[in-house]
Formats: C-alpha cells, sequence, structure tokens
C-alpha cells in the first residue's frame, strides 16, 4: 500500500482567525474525502489553536499547530480511528510514527503550507510535516530523528490539546499524559547542562564579519544591528519580530531621568520588562538610524520599526529576522574556514539565533555582573533559573568535590 501524501491542515493565526474555506477549496476537498470525523476533529483543534493564538505568543501558536498538525494527519490517514477513542496505547504507536515516520513526510527545507494564487490559498505541493536539518553531505532521510526536545514538546503539545478537549466536553481522559510515562523513545535527563553559547574570540569574529557586510553593502546594516542588539541585550528572536499584539518601536528606546537608556520589550508569557542598554551599544543604534535616515537617537514618539522591512512598510517576522542572522553566520562559516580550516568554522553551522541571547548573558555573567541584575534583564522569574542555565554552580561544586577522588 503506497504511504498517502501529506497535506497541510492549518495556516498562521492572521488566516486561521478570519478563515473561510472559499479561501481553501483544496483543503476542503480533501477533508470532505475523508470520513465524516476528520472534519469535525479539525474544527475541534482549529479551536484549540485559535484559543492559543488570542492567548498566547507566536511561538507557542506555531509549535502547537505543528505537533498538533502531525497528529492529526497521523490519524486521519494511518490510525483512522476518531481521537476521542484512543487510549494509551494509540499515543504510544503515534510516538513510533513521531520517531521514525515515512521518508516521504521528511521535507530538507522550510516552505509555506499553502500558496496564494488568484485570491485562494492551494496547498504547497513541496510541504511536509517532518524536516531533516542537517549538514550539506549529510541528507539522507533514513537518518531523520527527532530530538528529546521535540519529544516532550510533542507530548506537551498534544497534552495540552487534549485537556482543551476534556475541558469542551469531547473527551472523558488525556491519554497523552499516561503515554508519555510510558515512552521508550523518551530519556530521563540528569546531564550537566552545555549553555549552547559563542565564547568571546568566536562572538568577535562574528560581530566583525557582520562589520565587514555592512562596510562593503549597506543593506547588511540591518544584519550588523540586529546581531549586536540580541546578544548585547539577551533577546530572543521573537521579541524583536512585529506580532499583532506588539510591535517593537524605536520609542521603545528610551531614556531615564538620570541619562540611563533602556528598551522596553514584551516578552515570553506576555510580560513587559524594561532592558539595560550599555553605552557600547549606543554608537551601533546610532549607525542603523543613521542609515535609515533617522535622528542619531529615538525620541519618546517614534512608531518606526526596531528592525523594518526593505520592502513593504512595517516590522519583520520571527522567520524573516532568523533569515538574516544566518546571512551572518554563513558568511562567518566560509571566512572562518578559509582563515582555520573547517573544524574551527564548524561552530557557525552550530548556531541558531537563540545563541546570541545565551552568548551575551554568559559573556555578561562570566564579566562578573550581579547575578540579580543579568536576571532581570534576561527576564526570568528567578535567579535560580538564570543560575540553572548560565552558572551551574551545583554542577560546579560537585566537579570540584569529586576533581581529587582517587582510583
Amino acid at each position: 500500500m503506497a504511504t498517502p501524501i501529506p497535506i497541510p491542515l492549518f495556516p498562521p493565526y492572521r488566516e486561521l482567525k478570519d478563515f473561510r474555506w472559499d479561501e481553501y477549496p483544496q483543503l476542503r476537498t480533501h477533508l470532505d474525502a475523508l470520513p465524516g470525523w476528520c472534519l469535525e476533529h479539525w474544527t475541534w483543534a482549529k479551536d484549540f489553536l485559535l484559543y492559543l493564538g488570542r492567548n498566547k505568543s507566536e511561538h507557542t501558536f506555531i509549535r502547537f499547530r505543528s505537533d498538533v498538525e502531525k497528529f492529526l494527519l497521523w490519524s486521519f490517514f494511518f490510525a483512522e480511528k476518531p481521537i476521542d477513542q484512543y487510549r494509551k496505547t494509540d499515543l504510544l504507536d503515534y510516538a513510533e510514527f513521531f520517531f521514525k515516520p515515512p521518508q516521504t513526510w521528511i521535507s530538507l527545507k522550510n516552505v509555506d503550507k499553502f500558496v496564494l494564487t488568484g485570491g485562494i490559498y492551494e496547498i504547497n505541493q513541496d510541504w511536509r510535516p517532518f524536516r531533516f536539518i542537517a549538514d550539506d553531505h549529510e541528507t539522507d532521510k533514513k537518518k531523520y530523528r527527532p530530538s528529546q526536545q521535540s519529544l516532550q514538546a510533542m507530548f506537551s503539545a498534544l497534552s495540552a490539546f487534549y485537556t482543551h478537549l476534556m475541558d469542551e466536553e469531547y473527551c472523558l481522559g488525556n491519554p497523552a499524559i499516561m503515554a508519555k510515562k510510558d515512552c521508550k523513545r523518551l530519556v530521563k535527563d540528569a546531564q550537566v547542562r552545555e549553555t549552547k553559547r559563542l565564547d568571546q574570540d568566536q562572538w568577535r569574529f562574528l560581530l566583525d564579519t557582520a562589520q565587514k557586510m555592512a562596510q562593503e553593502d549597506s543593506l547588511y546594516e540591518r544584519n550588523l544591528f540586529l546581531i549586536a542588539c540580541m546578544k548585547t541585550m539577551f533577546l530572543r528572536i521573537s521579541e524583536l519580530s512585529e506580532r499583532d499584539d506588539w510591535i517593537p518601536s524605536m520609542s521603545h528606546f528610551w531614556q531615564d531621568d538620570s541619562k540611563n537608556w533602556w528598551l522596553k520589550i514584551f516578552g515570553k508569557g506576555k510580560k513587559i520588562r524594561d532592558i539595560s542598554v550599555p553605552d557600547s551599544f549606543l554608537p551601533y543604534l546610532e549607525r542603523y538610524r543613521g542609515w535609515r535616515g533617522l535622528s542619531a537617537l529615538p525620541g519618546r514618539q517614534e512608531r518606526y520599526p526596531i528592525v523594518e522591512k526593505i520592502r513593504g512598510v512595517g516590522g519583520m517576522t520571527g522567520r524573516q529576522l532568523s533569515r538574516l542572522v544566518h546571512q551572518v553566520l554563513e558568511q562567518a562559516y566560509d571566512d572562518m574556514k578559509a582563515m582555520a580550516g573547517e573544524k574551527q568554522a564548524q561552530i557557525f553551522r552550530e548556531v541558531s539565533p537563540h545563541w546570541l541571547r545565551h552568548t551575551g548573558a554568559s559573556l555578561e555573567i562570566e564579566r562578573g555582573r550581579a547575578l540579580k541584575d543579568v536576571s532581570e534583564d534576561l527576564g526570568h522569574a528567578s535567579m535560580g533559573t538564570t543560575d540553572m542555565i548560565y552558572v551551574q554552580t551545583s554542577a560546579k561544586q560537585r566537579a570540584a568535590s569529586g576533581k581529587k577522588r582517587e582510583v
């Protein structure tokens, strides 16, 4: 029996909240060809995702949409059984599928789910539910395996989905919670955590690369400003992206009565915080604003996006900002490879934009800044979280106490 071809089920939140079937005729045709419960389950999931879109961050919506979509596609095409009838064993079967999906369900690139053509959204034939991120020489889909983090996130998403279905009285229990306890693919992690970050020399090389790119082509002024901003202010990429409920504006840079600069950020958990802006960052802010034809420093009434599009109007999405970071990382990889070889350059292939946040915080702690101040700039709920991620006091004490034991 041939493996069924997967279809995307849910558009981005902006389209989903104003969803109309006449704009998605191909999706409706596919769902109508399936048993009646499939369309009903699609509606359940749509309501759940709309709730997330209204009340959670864009990142949470995207992550949960991906996991709920995979789960429904497996239910429609493989299990062929309504999800309100599932028991623990069904969820364990899905976990095995999630761990090793069909190769035809794996993509090597990120593409849009739907393509707008002539006023309607058509299914993108290149879209697949799973994505394999690999080195250039490692594109064998047989080697695809989800990370432990992905497995944990999948169970969290499905557990939240089933909790919602129970609240709506569609389901009587939550098989995802029970399955997670018995899933053989999940490994209990008691390792010493290694912070994903660049060291001082690697960071300096990356920053120098961005400066060189901007000097050679002014279009890269955005890239330079972005990586300097993310590292220096410990920002998540989402915190500089335009969202329905928040547009990062130049007026969010502000100065207090003591001439200290701050940056107001709408971050994780829908919390607003002010981050201290060091004097060393101001030349980068002035340079970037000069390139945009603005005054040297922001005024309180400015509504210009912090990072704006070259084409079009407004701020940028998280995905667009991520591309800007990766342009610099790719150039840094090429330059370091030519200068010091593949081994030294490899780190820039491994870096994600989130590493810039970790890099900035780690270097600041190493500089000797008070942990409490770094924790507040990061937006952590407690210093304990900051210590666990960046300092790991208990692990260092354990290492020190164990160093002198004899063979």
